[in-house]
């Protein structure tokens, strides 16, 4: 039976351990709905021996920004078939160019603010993991939709700010498409056909709801915080064609439009 250790079973890897757990995989975990304690060493290499393959869906820690599965665990899974869940933030601001995985990241060339997920991006390459940039995910529960209807959607007035985005089950077969061929080590962007900007996402959840869209705000005006506030500095498009081409996958929601509609 082919095994999976995943280190944070949050939203999107709950998902990808339930599509495993229906191919005959078994998969342990830490994490709120895991069954194995992250700061139980005794326990997580107790369910790593014997596993091949480990994800990791833990973000660096938010003072420190350091990795704290490769802190703590790096030379037990060193050898093993390794996944990490990074972001398409690791690419910076490129004033809406597209990147692909030769772009280079933050933390290999040095522009912009200190990021350190880019830094952990980095460490798990240089573990040969296989690494898969993610941008804005959304999904059931977690949607430009959910957002209108709770009254917290937002329109900010800038004209040329566009983004990637990508369906929660698109990530899911990335990734299970991955483990299951023994993709070779190295990045690769999950993300749809077609970056857009937020404000086009909004209006057409807003369409599909039969609601009026939320105003146009500046970026002053919109009052965010700091963390939202740093995603609206960075506009680009991410380029999906290596996964495509080497994983053979193809997103079920090629863009916001199908998504949006199955989610109603």
């Amino acid at each position: 039976m082919a095994r999976l250790f995943i280190f944070g079973l949050g939203y999107t890897a709950s998902r990808i351990a339930g599509a495993l757990e229906m191919r005959g995989w078994q998969v342990d975990a830490t994490g709120s709905a895991g069954n194995i304690d992250f700061d139980d060493p005794d326990a997580v290499r107790a369910a790593l021996d014997g596993c091949i393959h480990v994800l990791s869906s833990v973000p660096p820690a938010r003072q420190s920004g350091a990795d704290l599965v490769l802190e703590r665990y790096a030379d037990d899974i060193a050898g093993k078939r390794l996944g990490y869940l990074s972001s398409t933030g690791v690419y910076g601001d490129r004033q809406g160019a597209w990147v692909d995985e030769a772009t280079p990241t933050i933390a290999q060339s040095g522009e912009g603010r200190r990021n350190a997920r880019a830094e952990a991006d980095l460490a798990w390459l240089g573990m040969d993991a296989r690494v898969f940039r993610l941008p804005g995910i959304y999904g059931p529960g977690r949607s430009a939709l959910d957002r209108v209807r709770e009254g917290k959607a937002r329109r900010i007035d800038l004209p040329d700010q566009v983004f990637s985005r990508i369906h929660v089950d698109d990530i899911v077969s990335g990734v299970v498409a991955a483990l299951v061929q023994d993709a070779a080590p190295g990045a690769y962007n999950l993300g749809d056909d077609l970056p857009a900007s937020g404000n086009a996402v909004t209006e057409h959840a807003c369409r599909l709801l039969g609601l009026e869209p939320p105003p146009l705000e500046t970026l002053e005006e919109a009052n965010l915080s700091e963390m939202a506030r740093g995603f609206y500095m960075e506009n680009r498009r991410v380029a999906n064609g290596k996964a495509k081409r080497v994983l053979g996958w193809r997103p079920q929601f090629p863009t916001y439009d199908e998504g949006l509609a199955a989610l109603v």
